[in-house]
């Protein structure tokens, strides 16, 4: 068994709409069934017991090696905690050949899991032993260290919940929600809208203090100090108990509370240097720690938190009770899980000497023994929900804290006996404000309710009624993709949309290029989803990058597909059909929100199939408005468009909804150009999906035109010596129909054609493009490009030679070296007028050089 490849497939795909690992698995005949191989089902389970089974759904085919890998991968993944259930293998056209598709959530544990599956694929064969209990803790490791926290993931949960889309920006906590301009930023329980100067207030410990006691806010009195000898001057000051703690601190880090004497003092002042320079001494507030969430306007959750502690048994010291509560499955090395293991360090060993306790020490049977006097659960302490318990007056005073201070959430710290009387009356007070404070105390609390504090924290950023969603139009096909994508942003632009674009030809940010090439694949529709300025996104979709991963976004509104035609890149990465190719442009489709719609042509029989997999709704185009899929939809009272001859007519059922004039969409040279009619219907019905209303379509129609800055390489038109030359992108059968037509209907004095042919098409397809110009044009120039694409030197000219082989109109053939050259034979060649078209292979340089020739 061979792995010849690996791709990570990070949005919906071709098999699904989960993230997931797709591997070409070969496998020698001994291989594809595991059913010939002498006990190697039995031998498997002995190494991997919870393998579960491999022939899912009565599956009767037999079941190869590569089949016995999916499972493995899947089953390991499932095994080391990942929520994962997807998975499928498929026989290739090649035979022994197979496609493995294994769901995964996190790509570094997806791929592990399908590294340790192959080699307890080999261990089985070989009987070799499989070391499963070292794989799952390797795999559970890394899923615990790469995963989100419980506190960012509690929100994520929350936006997936609100169909709120998501990505995560970094390997930590920093996360976006919304695409586009409707976009915010999380990084653990700190928002985009958390202000930096509030986080800063919040650090400074003494400020706050100082702000709190400004909006009569009840705080403990204290102050800073910098040396020990200040810090027990301030505590005598103050008398009783006190606190030390740094002045700049979170997570009760350096906290030393309940102290008196002077000793104590000392070296509670040490401790806190730890942590920087200034430390704040304060009263000491008696009874208990409670923890107050707020997030905007209001109290989300609190709890009442103790410090790390254990319960004697009368048998073990107090080192092996901390030992063996730090076993406890709910404790963790940080806070992924619901409790952290307890720290036994320099602060619990001299707590415990304060108290004449050593480490070994034997607690008498329910005896409670403290291990220090903060109760933060990063330390080891407990936490009890008491949200239905707090005072109004108490979730008042935090609600104030945290606006005070300037947080949209916070963390509010108070002591006080109980929550359930106002602070005042009991002597309480709010001992800090912290920002982005852990929520994992309100989900999952030791004891008591969760509280959804994930879907509050939501809620604040997106109020009910906001996703967070810009519209997404996706556009696919084999002909007219760049023409649409452009028309449609166009029209969007318009109505005073930032549009963000992507194509074959750059992404571009209203009007303005951030990057050139080809831009059609996920890569580029996630920069423009994440890009602030963009309010509306058109992304065109190629097949390559629906291949290598899957499609940039969840969901689009509108998904447009132009037609389905040979010779597009047939062949390739097991797409070996127009079935297939269609199988593959439907993604987009299969992924339109259950508000959107897909445009589908009708006139083409695999697009109109299309709409039976759109959980949307469906508007079919076309330009006889008597096809049948047209007349069938219109019979339903949906939607279609159609070519009266006069209008492109928008109509629900017999109701026209719109109507434009063909003459005055330029695109189409009054309806001429029959594949630019096909292209405006095509951006009229995402238009119309999107709700523009007809005024605004008919403008940006009327407005746009295909020319070399517009829309470079469709269709562009130059005037030659009273000649119009064209020049055009276009490089299947296909588009050589369509543009063949488009001529003729043009009616040249004579035709001309420079072409040339992309070296990685299948031999047929190169033959079919002169097939089909040979019948067409009255001239015709060959040229050989630069790059033939892993052809040999000639190869290409003499396919396209014997494509003409039988043509019946093509009256002279002409051999040109590259392409520069060839468009200045054919503008030697041509007459008033005539018409020449150029199938340009470098767009840029080939238009700047037309440009530099004729005038537009």
């Amino acid at each position: 068994m061979e792995i010849t490849r690996i791709r990570m497939l990070r949005g919906p795909n071709l098999w699904s709409r989960h993230t997931a690992l797709e591997a070409i698995v070969s496998c020698d005949a001994s291989e594809r069934s595991i059913d010939s191989i002498p006990e190697f089902e039995i031998k498997i389970r002995e190494r991997f017991p919870q393998l579960g089974s491999m022939r899912r759904g009565g599956l009767t085919e037999p079941l190869s090696l590569a089949h016995a890998l999916e499972h493995a991968a899947l089953g390991l993944q499932a095994q080391a905690g990942c929520p994962v259930t997807f998975s499928r293998t498929v026989q290739t056209v090649d035979e022994g050949v197979y496609q493995v598709v294994v769901e995964y959530i996190e790509e570094v544990v997806g791929r592990m899991a399908f590294d340790f599956g192959f080699a307890l694929i080999q261990a089985t064969l070989n009987d070799a032993p499989f070391d499963l209990d070292a794989a799952l803790s390797e795999l559970e490791a890394l899923y615990e260290d790469v995963r989100l926290g419980p506190s960012t993931g509690s929100i994520v949960d929350a936006a997936l919940q609100r169909n709120i889309p998501y990505r995560r920006m970094t390997e930590g906590s920093m996360v976006q929600f919304g695409w586009g301009s409707k976009q915010k930023r999380i990084q653990a329980a700190e928002t985009s809208n958390t202000s930096a100067i509030a986080e800063a207030i919040a650090q400074d410990k003494e400020l706050t203090k100082n702000l709190l006691a400004a909006a009569g806010v009840s705080v403990p009195i204290g102050e800073v100090v910098t040396n020990a000898d200040d810090a027990w001057r301030a505590a005598q000051k103050i008398g009783g108990p006190i606190v030390l703690k740094p002045k700049d601190g979170n997570q009760g880090k350096g906290v030393v509370a309940n102290i008196q004497t002077e000793e104590e003092v000392r070296a509670g002042f040490e401790v806190t240097q730890g942590f920087g320079r200034e430390t704040i001494v304060e009263r000491y507030l008696p009874g208990a720690d409670y923890r107050l969430l707020v997030v905007g306007n209001r109290l989300s959750a609190a709890a009442r938190r103790e410090p790390a502690q254990v319960v004697g048994n009368g048998k073990h010291t107090i080192a092996e009770l901390v030992e063996k509560e730090n076993q406890n499955p709910l404790r963790g090395d940080g806070h992924a899980t619901a409790l952290t293991k307890i720290r036994f360090d320099d602060i619990a060993l001299a707590h415990l000497a304060s108290n004449d306790l050593s480490p070994q020490y034997v607690p008498k049977t329910g005896e409670r023994v403290l291990l220090r006097n903060n109760a933060n659960l990063s330390t080891g302490g407990t936490a009890t929900d008491v949200t239905d318990d707090v005072h109004p007056d108490v979730a008042a005073s935090a609600v104030a804290a945290a606006q005070m201070i300037g947080l949209d959430i916070a963390g509010v710290d108070i002591l006080c006996e109980a929550i359930y009387k106002p602070l005042e009356q009991q002597g309480g007070g709010i001992v800090e404000v912290n920002a982005a404070p852990g929520l994992r105390m309100h989900l999952k609390p030791s004891y008591g309710k969760s509280r959804p504090v994930g879907e509050d924290i939501i809620n604040m950023m997106f109020p009910p009624g906001e996703d967070g969603r810009i519209p997404v139009v996706a556009v696919t096909g084999t002909n007219g993709k760049t023409t649409t994508v452009r028309l449609i942003s166009h029209l969007l632009t318009e109505t005073g949309l930032r549009v963000g674009m992507t194509g074959t030809d750059g992404v571009y940010i209203n009007h303005r290029a951030i990057d050139t090439g080809d831009c059609s694949g996920p890569k580029s529709a996630r920069n423009v989803l994440m890009h602030p300025d963009v309010d509306a996104a058109v992304l065109e979709t190629a097949r390559g990058g629906l291949l290598r991963e899957g499609l940039g976004f969840d969901r689009c509104e509108v998904a447009v597909v132009t037609n389905i035609g040979e010779g597009d890149h047939l062949g390739l990465n097991y797409i070996t059909s127009v079935e297939d190719l269609a199988i593959l442009k439907r993604v987009i489709v299969q992924n339109v929100a259950p508000t959107g719609a897909a445009v589908l042509n009708a006139a083409d029989p695999m697009v109109a199939k299309m709409g039976d997999k759109c959980s949307g709704r469906v508007i079919f185009f076309a330009q006889n408005q008597h096809h049948p899929v047209i007349t069938a939809h219109r019979a339903k009272n949906k939607k279609v468009i159609y070519n009266d001859g006069t209008y492109i007519v928008a109509s629900k059922g017999s109701r026209v909804m719109y109507r434009f004039p063909v003459s005055e969409i330029p695109l189409t040279q009054n309806g001429v150009l029959g594949f630019q009619v096909e292209n405006a219907m095509a951006a009229i019905g995402a238009a119309w999906a999107l709700g523009l209303d007809a005024e605004k379509i008919a403008r940006g129609l009327n407005s746009f035109e295909s020319t070399a800055n517009s829309v470079p390489g469709r269709f562009n038109q130059f005037q030659h010596n009273g000649a119009t030359v064209i020049a055009d992108y276009g490089h299947n059968p296909d588009a050589m129909r369509a543009l063949a037509s488009a001529i003729t209907a043009m009616k040249p004095k004579q035709s001309h054609v420079v072409i040339s042919g992309a070296g990685d098409r299948r031999d047929e397809d190169i033959r079919d493009l002169t097939r089909i110009l040979g019948n067409s044009f009255d001239n015709i120039i060959l040229y050989q490009d630069a790059c033939q694409r892993g052809r040999e030197d000639g190869e290409v000219l003499k396919l396209l030679q014997e494509g003409l082989v039988g043509a019946t109109k093509a009256k002279q053939v002409k051999e040109i070296h590259g392409e520069f050259l060839a468009i200045d034979t054919a503008l030697n060649d041509i007459s008033a007028g005539d018409i020449c078209l150029i199938l340009i292979d470098q767009v840029e340089e080939s238009l700047a050089y037309l440009k530099e020739k004729v005038r537009p």
